[in-house]
């Protein structure tokens, strides 16, 4: 799944190799492999969010954002 930059990459690979893995073919890319056995669903869901950050284009970013505070409000 994509992170935010190469530094966040490192600090998750590091916090906990057993769950988080790279391969050579993700060298130099904001993206890190996750075992979905050793990893629980609120922590994979923050995570998956994340990700969607770094991909969504901005407009999207902004109408989800909208629609939240809208349905938070109503």
């Amino acid at each position: 799944m994509q992170v935010a930059n190469l530094a966040q990459k490192d600090l998750l690979l590091a916090s906990d190799p057993e769950k988080f893995f790279t391969e050579p073919h993700y060298n130099g890319y904001p993206a890190v492999l996750v075992r979905l056995a050793k990893i629980r669903v609120p922590e994979l869901r923050i995570l998956l969010e994340d990700a969607w950050e770094c991909a969504a284009p901005a407009g999207l970013k902004r109408e989800v954002r909208e629609g939240r505070s809208r349905s938070k409000s109503g």
